[in-house]
């Protein structure tokens, strides 16, 4: 689950961060009196979405040369100004994808005069098992961009989960920081602080780009992304309560409450498989025949037929879906119930798209016959490569 911007720095300095003061508005009716509760005169316009390079997007509706969602005002006047011009429009950036997302929220924010931009976050790191910072120097960057061209200038300290964040662990992120004086003292403090937060509230990315340096020499947490492990939520009543369903897709939210792993996608082949490995798989061999999936759809090992009803029927709703595949291998999820399911969701919502159905497994023949007897268009696949070639000839 992702949260916006001002939801994370709240969290951060509830633990002490330090982070600028600022207020969240949904209304540009807001915006003057939230400028006036901030000390200026130099205050920053920030589009709240769940998208990262806001600073570099642009506004649909404003033209190629207009600013984009994260701005400097130099008065109240220019603060109205810009949120009247920014709330209510779809922002494009390099994560939204070309749709883009509305702009329903902004943050004014007091200004900083920077002397250093740094990058800092925390991630689980798969290789050695433990929570992990990842900082650099070039602050204000794309991360990925940095690695990419220059990827010295990036450390990875891994966090023994007894220890905690030791001085050897503070000491190595300040000089790959360039840390010194005030503002390594800062680091002392803030990044066994950070480490914290991320353990306690089941964070599973915790990215600060950037870091400042102030002119003043100290430390200052000027963005926040924060993401949590879904399957934490239900320890963190309060971060449930951030949730922010306008920024998710509708399908999504649906299949949240069925407890399936639903992500939508840009592609035009519905997909409902039992397995992220073999969904996967299943995207990708739809990619190599020439088509693109339109989502990635696990239901799980022990889906029950009401389950496997309701994503089918999310699957459908979506009008990118002009053909869906469904690939089950029947290990505890058994192909009859698969089977039932199907056929359940299609006598309720009919079937307007070719539907390409491979089963493997438990109780595979008992699954082919409930399809064979639906008396629905359902085409039979003996493998996965078949299935694949199926519905993309399927839908041509």
């Amino acid at each position: 689950m992702n949260i916006h911007e001002y939801q994370g720095k709240q969290l951060l300095k509830g633990y002490g961060a330090p982070v600028a003061e600022g207020v969240a508005i949904t209304s540009a009716d807001q915006a003057e009196a939230a400028a006036k509760q901030l000390p200026g005169p130099l205050y920053v316009v920030k589009s709240q979405i769940h998208a990262g390079g806001r600073g570099k997007g642009r506004f649909k509706e404003l033209g190629e040369g207009a600013k984009g969602g994260v701005r400097l005002a130099r008065s109240i006047d220019e603060v109205v100004a810009n949120a009247r011009e920014m709330l209510g429009n779809t922002l494009v950036t390099a994560q939204t994808g070309p749709n883009g997302k509305q702009v329903n929220r902004l943050y004014i924010e007091d200004g900083a005069d920077i002397a250093r931009e740094l990058y800092c976050s925390l991630l689980v790191d798969r290789s050695v098992g433990r929570v992990a910072f990842v900082v650099s120097t070039e602050g204000g960057m794309d991360i990925e961009a940095v690695a990419h061209d220059t990827p010295e200038k990036i450390l990875t300290v891994a966090i023994d989960p007894e220890a905690g964040v030791t001085s050897a662990d503070v000491s190595k992120i300040n000089a790959a920081l360039k840390l010194d004086g005030q503002a390594a003292q800062d680091g002392e403090f803030l990044f066994p602080l950070l480490y914290r937060a991320f353990v306690e509230k089941d964070m599973s990315l915790l990215e600060i780009n950037p870091l400042i340096v102030m002119e003043n020499g100290r430390l200052r947490v000027l963005d926040a992304k924060v993401s949590f492990d879904g399957n934490a939520l239900f320890r963190h009543a309060d971060i449930q309560a951030l949730r922010d369903e306008t920024e998710e897709d509708a399908k999504e939210i649906e299949a949240s409450k069925w407890d399936l792993a639903y992500v939508a996608l840009d592609g035009n082949i519905g997909c409902m498989v039992n397995g992220a490995g073999l969904a996967m798989a299943t995207m990708d061999i739809i990619k190599l025949y020439g088509k693109e999936p339109a989502n990635f759809c696990d239901v799980g090992g022990g889906a029950s037929k009401e389950k496997v009803a309701a994503a089918f029927k999310i699957i459908t709703a979506d009008p990118a879906v002009e053909g869906i595949l469904v690939n089950i291998f029947g290990g505890i999820m058994r192909c009859d119930v698969i089977a039932e399911g199907v056929v359940a969701a299609v006598k309720e919502v009919g079937l307007k798209v070719p539907l390409v159905v491979r089963l493997e497994g438990t109780n595979v023949e008992l699954g082919k016959k409930i399809l064979n007897e639906s008396g629905l268009a359902i085409t039979a696949a003996d493998d996965l490569d078949d299935a694949a070639q199926k519905i993309v000839a399927a839908v041509g």
